[in-house]
């Protein structure tokens, strides 16, 4: 589906959230995996509904990325119920064929075999992490971290101008 073929493409996002001075944004790198199968339709809302036009993206993707929980947006995304927005595009596109997703989502800590599930995916992604010892064990050491959006918009110009394709999670889905 597009959505997920966007979110694959590409490896830095940036995420905005908001701490006691107000809006921040970050950018991050980050991978994708866990995207679950559902057999629940797509919600009436969606515009594109259809069979590849978001219906199969189940309870979403899981997005992984590493911060310490030391950092501004660390601290930010650790407060209890803490939301986030983000966007997901290559730099240096042409107005004609943008592509780039929207989104919006939740944070969470991963730890134990959670931690170790996310790290195998960060580290195939990345896998210039696994070959320096130094690098490896500096993020070995800190928080990795799952978002779990529960809405995101595709905008692809390139098959028209404007063009989009969004997914919401169903109504009292669980985030995983």
């Amino acid at each position: 589906m597009a959505i997920r073929r966007a979110l694959a493409a590409h490896t830095t996002l940036t995420l905005a959230y908001v701490d006691e001075d107000g809006p921040q944004a970050c950018a991050v790198l980050y991978a994708t995996g866990g995207t679950t199968a559902s057999s629940s339709p797509a919600p009436d809302h969606a515009p594109d509904s259809a069979p590849g036009h978001g219906s199969d993206l189940g309870s979403g993707p899981a997005l992984y990325f590493v911060t310490a929980t030391t950092t501004r947006h660390g601290r930010a995304l650790a407060e209890p119920d803490a939301r986030v927005a983000f966007t997901v595009q290559r730099d240096g596109q042409e107005w004609g064929e943008l592509t780039g997703i929207q989104g919006r989502g939740r944070c969470r800590i991963l730890a134990g075999a959670e931690r170790a599930a996310g790290w195998r995916v960060y580290t195939e992604r990345f896998p210039f992490v696994e070959q320096s010892d130094r690098l490896r064990d500096a993020l070995e050491r800190t928080t990795l971290w799952e978002l779990r959006p529960d809405w995101l918009r595709l905008i692809d110009n390139g098959q028209g101008f404007g063009h989009k394709e969004e997914w919401q999670r169903p109504e009292g889905q669980p985030l995983s």
